[in-house]
């Protein structure tokens, strides 16, 4: 005896059919500004010799963590380059970027909804569980048939893989606030708007940056994968060499995609810890001031 077949697959290519043949010009549009972006964002961060990009990074890192970070960054970087892995390696970064910067943009307000209405959290997490589990590979098919192929349809199916920890941190993080704070907030005669951007947002930062982190981490992975569909950058790198049993392009580039994800994941875990490192810029210079509000009370008193 067997079941019969339910038309799950049939179902999904019917809806999928109906959105290329309805939503063409959104779907154009989407191609535009995706591709826009991301080539834009490639020639600014080719556009400079590697070392001023290196430098500005090595700053950056010192801004935020510490000048160890700082050199790690610089010696990263640099590895890159003499692996003649920069162009595709900033490529990459730059699929990366606005693959992140889409899927925050979405998650933030669907974790902000999900925190403050327990039916639509209800509803939406199956929906995230069902796009986390899905094999990556899935994510290409319709993408490759909404956009053909190039960077469009890798920023899609990027921006699919990694929406979920966006939206389930920052409704995490928003829970997580303390409800006597709120309520103070209520007290004062604070607007729901006013304590969403003044209290639950604040101190919910440090969850949504590790939201934003993992979705950084999950972008990367599958801006490689992405590569498959024509996108430009190390995935291509990787998929030609898998194509010619090539073993040092394929080490080269996948080396590089871990170096930039080491440095991604500690810029932006340093964005979501407190700033009070005494070893980097901003921690230098709250040291000064703090050291200098002390002289002056010294005096004072």
């Amino acid at each position: 005896m067997t079941l019969p077949r339910i038309p799950i697959g049939d179902g999904v290519a019917v809806a999928i059919r109906w959105i290329k043949d309805n939503l063409d010009g959104l779907l154009d549009l989407f191609t535009f500004v995706t591709v826009t972006l991301t080539d834009g964002l490639a020639s600014l961060l080719l556009f400079p010799h590697f070392l001023v990009v290196t430098l500005v990074a090595a700053l950056l890192a010192w801004l935020v963590r510490s000048w160890q970070l700082a050199v790690g960054t610089a010696i990263t970087f640099g590895l890159i380059a003499s692996m003649q892995m920069w162009v595709p390696a900033m490529q990459t970064l730059a699929l990366v970027l606005v693959a992140t910067l889409i899927a925050v943009v979405i998650a933030l307000p669907l974790g902000v909804l999900a925190a403050r209405n327990d039916r639509f959290s209800a509803v939406l997490k199956p929906v995230l569980d069902l796009m986390q589990t899905m094999p990556v590979f899935v994510y290409l098919i319709p993408a490759v048939i909404f956009f053909s192929l190039g960077y469009a349809p890798g920023v899609f199916a990027t921006v699919l893989f990694a929406l979920p920890p966006g939206v389930r941190f920052t409704e995490l993080g928003i829970r997580g606030v303390d409800a006597e704070t709120v309520e103070a907030g209520r007290a004062f005669g604070a607007t729901p708007g006013q304590i969403l951007r003044g209290v639950q947002l604040p101190l919910a930062m440090p969850t949504i940056m590790a939201g934003i982190n993992q979705v950084i981490m999950l972008a990367l992975s599958m801006a490689v994968v992405a590569g498959m569909v024509g996108a430009d950058g190390l995935g291509k790198q990787v998929t030609a060499a898998l194509a010619t049993l090539n073993v040092p392009q394929g080490v080269e580039a996948g080396l590089s995609v871990v170096f930039l994800a080491i440095v991604l994941d500690r810029l932006t875990a340093a964005l979501g810890t407190p700033r009070d490192y005494p070893r980097s810029l901003l921690g230098m210079r709250a040291a000064a001031r703090a050291a200098a509000r002390d002289a002056a009370n010294a005096v004072a008193a």
